[in-house]
């Protein structure tokens, strides 16, 4: 019995002694609760333990094995091989990374050796996602508004490729997407996954891919989805919003998704406006009628820009006398407006108010420039004429000679009459034809020459001053 006791003994030290040099390897621990790679980040790190027998085998290799994405190693796959005898000391941290594939919430590794074979249990289970793309793209072209009619559904796609800079996530076959219909503001919930989503209920919806507990940046506009019927209406949207900016160019209104449309500005057809869109840069209250198939609707916008008004308190054409200046006031509603006078086109470096006083020969621009918000221009032009003094005569002539021998060559009034005073001077023929009308008298009639026949022909004048008081008389025009 004693022998039986001792031979026991000895088996059982035997079985110690071999489980104390027995190959084993640590349960991984990770360095990250869960794994979001992208294309610009894919750097992670495990740190294991492992048995001095495996550590003294110079051509061991560890290899780091991905579980799928339920945890299961059935399918596993090797991402990444150490180099023969690159980890002797315990503990060791290799780094990893993910495969672009990947994508799910219980994913586990695991290490293994290959001199001599072990193999670790898993990692505690971690959401693993390759966000292979991940910026902002389109679904329903763009168009921020759909309608369905009643008892009906509306189909919302991913664009691809999409327009513009769009990237697409239909380029990238791995992926999956998930659909959500907004509750708030602020909130969200999901109500399908797929390429594309039936929408049956009206609300705004999105679309986002799906990385699962990994923040995304790949999402995709708001559609806001409404019920239509005969005689509901639906909305019009404004590429650059409304107002919009005119210096900005065109803008593009859009309507909802449907059969075929009809435009209209100011109660009036558009010729050739059948599209969903309509380009348009001039103001106005525009419409479209829609038709959905087994229903219409109509939308309306009134369209206005964020430009501005202005005015300016002069003429075109303008003149004083020398020494005299012309005083040109600009009123506008512009936004914090920038004001810019040139004469003959050069700059007047001075001159950054809304009024100028001008008294040099020449042709005036003024440039109105609005710098807050709509950063709109707009200019006026004006010229302006110095003369000379008009002579102080006392009579109002009825006599004049246009022969060119500097002696009553034109019809000179009182400068109480002429230019300035604000006085209306109308000359007329014998039969009664307005031959020159003006506020603004020159001193200059006749500006044409007059032919003679046998006679002198005689002229009548009108003046009427500001205060409305009337001179008449006749003129006679001799050699």
């Amino acid at each position: 019995m004693k022998n039986f006791t001792f031979i026991g003994f000895i088996v059982s030290l035997v079985c110690v002694v071999n489980m104390a040099y027995t190959q084993t390897i640590s349960t991984p621990s990770l360095g990250f609760t869960q794994a979001c790679a992208s294309p610009s980040f894919n750097t992670y790190y495990t740190t294991f333990s492992f048995s001095a027998d495996i550590a003294a085998n110079g051509t061991n290799q560890f290899t780091i094995e991905l579980s799928d994405a339920s945890g299961s190693f059935a399918n596993g796959k090797v991402i990444h091989t150490t180099n023969p005898g690159q980890y002797n000391t315990s503990p060791a941290t290799v780094q990893f990374s993910l495969p672009t594939d990947t994508a799910g919430e219980s994913y586990k590794i695991r290490i293994k050796s290959s001199a001599p074979s072990a193999t670790s249990v898993g990692s505690t289970s971690f959401p693993a996602y390759y966000k292979i793309q991940d910026s902002p793209f389109t679904i329903n072209n763009l168009i921020g508004t759909a309608a369905f009619c009643a008892g009906g559904s509306y189909l919302l796609t991913i664009d691809n490729p999409g327009t513009g800079d769009n990237d697409s996530p239909l380029q990238y076959p791995s992926l999956t997407f998930n659909w959500y219909r907004e509750t708030s503001s602020t909130t969200s919930t999901l109500v399908g996954t797929g390429e594309t989503f039936t929408v049956t209920t009206t609300g705004t919806y999105y679309c986002e891919t799906n990385y699962g507990s990994c923040t995304s940046d790949s999402y995709s506009n708001r559609v806001k989805i409404s019920e239509a019927s005969s005689g509901t209406s639906s909305e019009i949207n404004s590429s650059l919003g409304n107002p919009y900016c005119s210096v900005e160019g065109a803008t593009t209104l859009s309507t909802i998704n449907a059969d075929a449309y009809q435009w209209f500005k100011d109660g009036k057809k558009i010729d050739g406006a059948t599209s969903q869109t309509y380009v348009t840069d001039v103001s106005g209250t525009y419409s479209v009628s829609i038709d959905l198939g087994q229903c219409s609707t109509t939308a309306t916008i009134n369209l206005e820009t964020s430009g501005f008004t202005s005015s300016i308190d002069v003429t075109e054409t303008n003149s004083v006398q020398e020494g005299e200046s012309l005083t040109a006031t600009v009123t506008t509603s512009a936004n914090s407006p920038l004001f810019q006078w040139y004469l003959n086109d050069v700059l007047i470096a001075s001159a950054t108010g809304s009024s100028y006083a001008a008294s040099e020969t020449g042709d005036y621009k003024v440039v109105v420039t609005q710098t807050s918000g709509c950063a709109a221009s707009e200019e006026f032009l004006f010229s302006l004429i110095v003369t000379e003094p008009f002579p102080d005569v006392s009579n109002i002539p009825n006599i004049v000679s246009p022969n060119g021998d500097g002696i009553n060559d034109t019809w000179t009034i009182p400068v109480e009459y002429t230019s300035g005073t604000n006085t209306e001077v109308i000359i007329m023929s014998a039969q009664g034809k307005v031959v020159h009308q003006t506020n603004n008298y020159l001193n200059n009639w006749p500006e044409s020459q007059i032919d003679f026949n046998e006679i002198n022909p005689v002229y009548y004048y009108i003046i009427t001053t500001a205060g409305n008081a009337v001179k008449k008389g006749s003129i006679t025009v001799v050699k």
